[in-house]
């Protein structure tokens, strides 16, 4: 009995001791949390009577006044201070701030991106005249109508040959290339280039290349479907670039082969005068002179397109000369096919010569696209 009286003795004082070790526990935890609960009470009184929330009213609005303060108010109403603990109420308030910052980081941002160069269509209600200056006196030995042709081929044309009577099953589908990309103009400071050799360079943005981007985005914004290819075919050599562009734009047709019209864009040159720069004068601008090239089958190669090349850019310089007289110097017309047999409506238009610079000659090509425009109306 004494040993079982002793065992239940220390029993109970083991638990005695346990229970007044979870009593300090409680009233340690219960004092914390009173501690706490009145601090932040305290701090949300400062806050409340500093106008804290109204603050935040007049503040937001600053940084956005969009719809992104409605969601701000949204969260407020969907949200008590009394319920929440202060950092719950900061995290809401804070996390529409930043939701603010980081629509605005991202208008900032889309104001800083680069916007796409602005086209500038061309006048129709102009005055054209013609600047001698730097300039040869044009010869031809056919006429029709308005149109001057300088036939120097073997070919007999006559008035069947050049009446324009010609019509496209696809009008709004353009290829453009360069079988001599690397042809260049008189440097200015704005395009002042490197030149790979007389009157030439690699640099596509100095060449005939970055001419005919300009025509490519003009005619763009008449609704035409453009594919400007800038293969070099003149580069590292001159000789074989017919054969080279040739099948670049067979290559083209493979994929696009309902397309008619095909520009080979190309700069005249004159050896004996590098400062010949053909040039026409249309409302307060000079622009480059443009003239059209088309082949035959007098060179031997089979061409049964000829014909209706020469219809189609007869028909292009007539609506040119209703427009902007002067702007084309007489059609030429040679042996060679000059690749103008893949299609009806191919041909070479050379824009100014190596006494021009690049701005008379881009500004060229907004009176060209619009003369293609109106013919296809």
């Amino acid at each position: 009995m004494i040993n079982v009286t002793v065992i239940n003795l220390r029993t109970l004082i083991k638990y005695f001791i346990i229970a007044c070790i979870l009593t300090c526990i409680f009233f340690f935890i219960k004092t914390v949390t009173d501690n706490k609960n009145q601090n932040e009470s305290k701090i949300l009184s400062v806050f409340e009577n500093m106008s804290f929330v109204s603050c935040l009213d007049e503040t937001l609005p600053k940084i956005d006044g969009n719809n992104k303060i409605a969601v701000l108010e949204e969260s407020r109403k969907s949200v008590s201070l009394q319920g929440f603990s202060l950092k719950q109420m900061l995290s809401v308030e804070l996390g529409a701030i930043n939701t603010l910052s980081l629509d605005k980081e991202n208008e900032i941002e889309n104001k800083n991106e680069t916007k796409p160069e602005q086209v500038i269509k061309a006048d129709t209600n102009v005055e054209t005249s013609q600047i001698n200056e730097n300039n040869i006196t044009p010869k031809y030995n056919t006429e029709y109508g308005s149109v001057k042709i300088k036939n120097e081929s073997s070919k007999e044309i006559n008035i069947d040959i050049l009446t324009p009577n010609i019509s496209l099953e696809n009008k709004k589908d353009v290829i453009i290339f360069h079988t001599h990309t690397c042809e260049s103009y008189t440097p200015t400071e704005q395009f002042n280039y490197v030149a790979s050799g007389t009157y030439r360079t690699i640099d596509l943005n100095y060449s005939v290349a970055r001419v005919g981007t300009e025509l490519t985005n003009q005619l763009s914004s008449y609704g035409f479907n453009v594919i400007h290819d800038q293969t070099y075919h003149d580069y590292p050599e001159y000789s074989g670039s017919y054969g080279r562009s040739l099948q670049t734009v067979k290559n083209i047709l493979s994929t696009n082969s309902t397309t008619q019209i095909i520009i080979d864009l190309h700069r005249d040159a004159v050896g004996s005068m590098p400062n010949y720069a053909p040039s026409v004068k249309i409302g307060d601008e000079v622009v480059a002179q443009l003239m059209f090239v088309i082949g035959t089958d007098g060179g031997g190669l089979q061409h049964l397109n000829w014909q209706d090349n020469l219809k189609f850019a007869v028909k292009v310089q007539q609506k040119a000369n209703e427009l902007y007289p002067g702007l084309f110097r007489p059609i030429i017309v040679r042996n060679s096919r000059y690749n103008q047999h893949l299609s009806k409506a191919a041909t070479i238009i050379e824009v100014g010569a190596t006494g021009n610079t690049m701005e008379q000659c881009m500004a060229s090509m907004k009176y060209l696209a619009k003369v293609l425009d109106e013919i296809n109306k």
